[in-house]
């Protein structure tokens, strides 16, 4: 935490876990961030750069996290910062590191954010004319949609599948349902 004693940054939230220090940051400060620990840090190479869908916590977005080393100290830090889901927009990290350019797209196609000043978003992974972000909570999976799920119709509930016979084709180690579970819990009367 000495190290950002000096670091005139809005700094959010700060956590170690896993010997990992992690930096959570307001969106306008994210580039002085992330220039702050290319020069003050030494974290020179940018490892990624990706999104997580936070849009049912709060502050709700999409977070975006850069994992950066530092080669000649060997430390690491996670950098991280939330695109409110009003208005999913960042100032693009290519002109600090030239690395986030693939990053940034990747993000922009599977999370919808928008990486403001980047020289190229266009799609890398989906072919053209897909439309939505898939990596995205809200976007429907057209298998699921199409065709059944295959087994449990839902985590934790039972699809009445009558063809496994008990006992028959159960992983090893696994406990007979009737006596653990949802079924043991009807089976008492719960």
């Amino acid at each position: 935490m000495a190290l950002l004693a000096g670091a005139a940054l809005a700094v959010c939230e700060t956590a170690i876990e896993h010997g990992l220090l992690t930096v959570s940051v307001e969106r306008a400060a994210w580039l002085p961030a992330l220039e702050w620990a290319r020069d003050e840090l030494g974290c020179t190479f940018f490892d990624f750069l990706c999104g997580v869908d936070e849009r049912d916590a709060a502050p709700a977005g999409i977070s975006v996290v850069a994992h950066l080393h530092c080669p000649r100290g060997r430390h690491h830090l996670l950098l991280r910062t939330v695109a409110p889901a009003e208005d999913l927009r960042l100032p693009t990290a290519t002109g600090l590191f030239r690395g986030a350019n693939w990053h940034e797209r990747e993000t922009h196609e599977m999370f919808g954010v928008v990486f403001t000043g980047h020289p190229n978003l266009d799609p890398l992974l989906l072919p053209d004319g897909f439309e939505g972000h898939p990596l995205r909570k809200d976007f429907v999976l057209a298998s699921r949609v199409a065709k059944a799920w295959p087994g449990a119709v839902n985590p934790g509930q039972s699809a009445g599948d009558a063809a496994r016979r008990p006992g028959r084709n159960r992983p090893p180690g696994v406990p007979d349902p009737a006596h653990w579970g949802p079924a043991a819990g009807r089976a008492a009367g719960a």
